[in-house]
């Protein structure tokens, strides 16, 4: 197979990973909740679950975490794009998010951080280390529940995740995933044999 090569200019240092996924966070301390958008997260381990969101010290949230060490990543879908996109904009010392974009909490099973009724997946988390890194801060955390909607759950038991029409973030702008394009060791699996 021939792929195609690039010709390359050298820019700085800059964040282009991408896409990413912009998620929905909640958090709440001492009676306090908010909602907001994080996009730098991702996983960091396997066994035991860990993940991180990153967030610059000035938001309103970091506070909320830095207190309770517990937060919500609610995996965002192509219907919670114009939340996502007014929750990383938006400010929750200015306005209440949950009321003015109609979305509804409920408690999670494990933290005091609320779930997000709306998505179809939360990662319910705690806080096990916050490493300073520059602009933002990282809440590197374990991941101690996953509520997931009975609508993406097939009748085999599978988490059917690709029905949930997922988003994800590239260079400032929200796409919808699409086309599947292979699974997961599909470029060394064996063909299966035809019967005769």
């Amino acid at each position: 197979m021939a792929y195609k090569t690039y010709t390359k200019q050298v820019w700085k240092g800059s964040v282009l990973t991408s896409p990413v996924p912009p998620t929905l966070v909640t958090c709440e301390a001492d009676g306090v909740k908010n909602i907001f958008t994080v996009a730098w997260t991702g996983v960091l381990c396997t066994q035991p679950p860990v993940t991180y969101i990153s967030v610059r010290p000035e938001r309103y949230s970091y506070d909320i975490i830095s207190k309770s060490k517990e937060f919500v990543i609610n995996l965002a879908t192509k219907e919670l794009t114009k939340a996502v996109d007014l929750c990383g904009v938006r400010s929750g010392r200015k306005m209440d998010k949950f009321a003015h974009l109609g979305l509804t909490c409920e408690k999670a099973n494990k933290v005091n951080a609320p779930i997000l009724v709306q998505s179809p997946l939360n990662l319910e988390c705690k806080v096990r280390q916050i490493v300073k890194l520059g602009t933002h801060d990282m809440f590197i955390a374990d991941i101690v529940a996953v509520d997931v909607a009975n609508e993406l759950v097939d009748d085999k038991g599978r988490l059917a995740l690709e029905n949930a029409g997922l988003l994800a973030y590239s260079h400032g702008e929200y796409y919808e995933l699409g086309k599947k394009l292979g699974s997961f060791g599909f470029s060394v699996r064996k063909k299966k044999k035809k019967s005769k």
